[in-house]
Formats: structure tokens, sequence, C-alpha cells
């Protein structure tokens, strides 16, 4: 196989030879998108045991699906919206189940508020934990757009293949998220320094 881009093998090469039948070819592509795949995940549920299921029930998916692929865009196109597709499907089973709990009287839900006492100095690991609270805190597609863009590495163009959106649209997102946690850094330095 050839290296893709980032140094990976040719992820669409390997998933044409498992799509035909080539074992090995499945399971080294499992264990070249498996990290991928649980990312993209817990970026839309936000919970690492959701994260941890919906990878696992995409990863069946992939087996027995894989398929559906026929080749026409590239694979990770078509990964990112089957598991986007599962994680929107376990949210919504989440959310159904939520809905009809009762909570125990006296049972507080437990919250990561992220703000940080008056005069304490923003150190490296407070501050990656503040950024990674205010990432939660961004709308759905916001998070889902910085994450790829930002963090994964992928261009606005290809952000916009896998998720069906102009490029255009990709970039306002970025410029809206940006924003969105600038601001509040910015706000977070200032009542700590206060």
């Amino acid at each position: 196989m050839k290296p893709d881009v980032d140094g990976t093998e040719d992820l669409d090469g390997l998933a044409r030879a498992a799509s035909q039948g080539d074992a090995e070819a499945f399971d080294r592509l499992v264990r070249l998108v498996y990290a991928r795949i649980h990312r993209w995940a817990m970026v839309r549920v936000g919970d690492v045991d959701d994260a941890d299921d919906v990878t696992q029930t995409v990863l069946v998916r992939l087996h027995t699906s894989l398929s559906e692929w026929e080749g026409r865009g590239r694979f990770t196109t078509w990964l990112y919206r089957v598991t986007a597709n599962e994680a929107s499907t376990w949210g919504r089973r989440i959310t159904r189940r939520a809905r009809w709990m009762v909570r125990a009287p006296g049972a507080r839900e437990e919250r990561v508020d992220g703000r940080i006492g008056p005069g304490a100095e923003l150190e490296r690991d407070e501050m990656v934990e503040l950024l990674q609270a205010f990432f939660r805190t961004l709308p759905p597609r916001q998070r889902e757009v910085f994450d790829l863009v930002e963090y994964q590495g992928y261009t606005p163009a290809e952000v916009g293949e896998m998720l069906d959106m102009n490029p255009s649209t990709v970039r306002a997102n970025m410029f809206k998220a940006r924003r969105t946690i600038r601001d509040r850094v910015a706000r977070e330095s200032r009542e700590a320094a206060e």
C-alpha cells in the first residue's frame, strides 16, 4: 500500500481490499481507523463511555456494511458519515432513555464549570482543561467543525465533503467557534486576575 498524506497507509486501498474479503486488510484498516472513529464519536456524544459504545457499533457496521462504500468518494468521508449517523442515533436513544428516568430525591448532577478562583494563576494544565470545557460548550456543529479542522487537520473543503456542507459554511462555523472560545478565554482571564 502507498503511504497516505499523513504517513499512514492508503485507507481507500485497504478498504477496497477489505470489502473484497481480505481479512488481513480489514484487520489493518480497523487498527488504523479505530482512534479516528473514537475521536469523532467523542466529539459528537461528549462522553467517553458513550463514545466507546458508538465506536464498537461503527466497527460492527464497518464489518457488515463495508460494501456500501463503493469507492466513489474517499473512504474516510464514508466512515465519518457512518460514525456521525451512529452517534446521532445513540444520542436520540440516550435522550429517550433519560426522559423516562426518574431522578432519586436529593441527587445532584456533577458539573464541571472550568472556573478558576480569584488570584489563581492559569497554569498550562488548567488552561488546557479550561479550553476543553469551552470546546464542550460549543454548539454541536461548531464543535464538530472545530475538531475536524483544528485538531485533526482537515481542510474546510474536506470537512465540507465529510459533513455535506459548503466549505464557506465550514469556515463560518470555524470563525464562530474560534471567536466564542477566544472571548471566553479572555473573560475567564479577566475574572481570574480580579
